[in-house]
């Protein structure tokens, strides 16, 4: 009832769309990096559902006239807000194929369950770990430390939390963190129940850097007063900064404290796929867990996060439940156990595995690492280009592929200036030249520069501290 009544009409615009987006990717540097959606297209995009069918042709239309020009703009080669992958052509059509299958990943005997467990073991190998370690392909490396939370409690309280809930027998558990650690983590414990009360968040280094004997000592002042310590957390990336925790410290620390050892790498942990980097990360194939996205510096299309745990059936049982309408069989659809359902909240799963699998076929563990490479050589550039210049002052070690630099002015105070460069990132976004995002580095309001794409060139990095510089001059004070 819902397929095309004219088939060969459908193709033909089917194929037209196609060529379309590989033309919009192809010249994508003559396109402004990101522009406002304006106002007359917003209303547009409030109107109330459709009651009536529309021609298929007349909804393209509208799409590319009203949604396609106005993206965040993180496929284009001088985005570098936040921590956002670009994309590949290569996923494009992977997405396309996904969608074309249509399969639910939750479980059962079918393709689409094989290729998630390939690209999982592919995972697991990166980081050394065994056989029995188990993994599930999420929205993104948020929901990954959810999961590693919650795995993390049911090894300290056992599979009965899941009836009676967290009480405070025995004392209230404790994780430890850095102040550099994503607020997302802070948040799976606000999900979790346990709150975030019970994580500890500790101070950082010169270099951004979790303080291990800072760790170590927040222990044994909780043991002394009755409390848990359950759980530490290692950054392989921090989302300021990029800098990379003590991970190997940390490891020991968590084995002679019996704590669970998770890492964060959503940013920096593809950086192992580089022979030249990988040694940066030393210690993180000892983590109990460890979330991470392909969504970000593998460049695989939104959305793909993961997370892999060393004690498969713990994460097994931690959220794996019989329901008569999900009888698993010997044989059959029913059969290939285990099924993803029983590692994740989720039963309905999308085939995110594809256009994992496809990148990395098309591309190779090697294409990618050297993709990453440069994008490291290139932070570098870009932080010796701002060392050498009088009106701009690096603000942070570059430990990855992270430069947060200011621009100064002697003639405004710390407050004043602080505001100048907010709006001067502004400014930039506005101007469609470029995108930079703004935080906070130690007292001062930082332009943060990521540079994550595949596509950004040296000259790239130029014209983006040209036209910061040039857009300082015309900025009100």
């Amino acid at each position: 009832m819902l397929d095309p009544k004219d088939w060969p009409a459908f193709r033909k615009l089917s194929h037209a769309a196609l060529d379309d987006a590989l033309d919009y990717l192809e010249g994508i540097r003559e396109h402004p990096v990101w522009r406002e959606v304006p106002d007359e297209v917003q209303a547009r995009l409030r109107e109330p559902v459709p009651a009536d069918p529309a021609p298929l042709e007349a909804v393209y239309r509208e799409f590319a006239e009203t949604i396609l020009p106005y993206g965040s703009g993180n496929t284009h080669p001088r985005f570098f807000g936040w921590v956002q992958g670009a994309g590949t052509p290569a996923g494009v059509l992977a997405e396309l194929l996904a969608a074309t299958m249509n399969p639910n990943v939750g479980g059962r005997n079918h393709g689409a369950v094989y290729v998630e467990r390939a690209v999982l073991r592919w995972l697991c190998d990166l980081f050394e770990f065994p056989e029995r370690a188990s993994g599930v392909l999420t929205v993104g490396a948020s929901a990954a430390n959810l999961i590693a939370v919650l795995v993390a409690r049911t090894r300290a309280l056992g599979t009965q939390v899941r009836e009676q809930g967290i009480t405070r027998d025995g004392g209230r558990l404790i994780a430890y963190a850095s102040s550099a650690t994503h607020s997302c983590v802070r948040r799976a414990f606000e999900v979790s129940g346990l709150g975030s009360g019970s994580l500890r968040v500790l101070p950082t280094d010169s270099l951004h850097r979790v303080d291990t004997a800072a760790v170590a000592r927040a222990v044994a002042e909780d043991r002394a007063v009755g409390n848990r310590p359950f759980m530490v957390i290692g950054n392989a990336g921090t989302v300021d900064v990029g800098a990379i925790d003590p991970l190997d410290e940390l490891a020991e620390l968590a084995a002679r404290e019996g704590l669970w050892y998770h890492v964060d790498g959503a940013l920096g942990a593809p950086a192992l796929l580089s022979a030249a980097l990988a040694a940066r990360f030393r210690g993180i194939e000892r983590a109990d867990s460890i979330a991470f996205d392909f969504h970000k510096w593998l460049q695989v299309p939104y959305d793909a996060g993961c997370l892999v745990v060393r004690d498969g059936e713990l994460h097994r049982e931690t959220f794996a439940t019989a329901a008569n309408y999900l009888t698993r069989m010997p044989r059959g659809l029913a059969s290939a156990q285990p099924w993803f359902t029983d590692f994740t909240i989720d039963l309905s799963r999308g085939f995110r595995a594809l256009k994992i699998w496809f990148t990395m076929k098309v591309f190779g563990s090697r294409g990618i690492g050297a993709a990453i490479e440069a994008n490291v050589r290139q932070a570098r550039f870009l932080a010796d280009l701002i060392d050498a210049d009088r009106d701009l002052e690096l603000l942070a070690p570059v430990a990855l592929n992270i430069v947060c630099f200011r621009y100064r002015r002697d003639d405004l105070d710390e407050d004043a200036l602080d505001r100048f460069n907010d709006e001067l990132v502004i400014a930039l976004q506005e101007s469609g030249e470029a995108v930079a995002s703004s935080t906070t580095v130690g007292l001062h309001r930082a332009i943060r520069i990521c540079i994550l794409n595949h596509r950004t060139t040296d000259a790239d990095l130029v014209h983006t501290l040209d036209t910061i510089k040039r857009l300082a001059l015309a900025l009100p004070v």
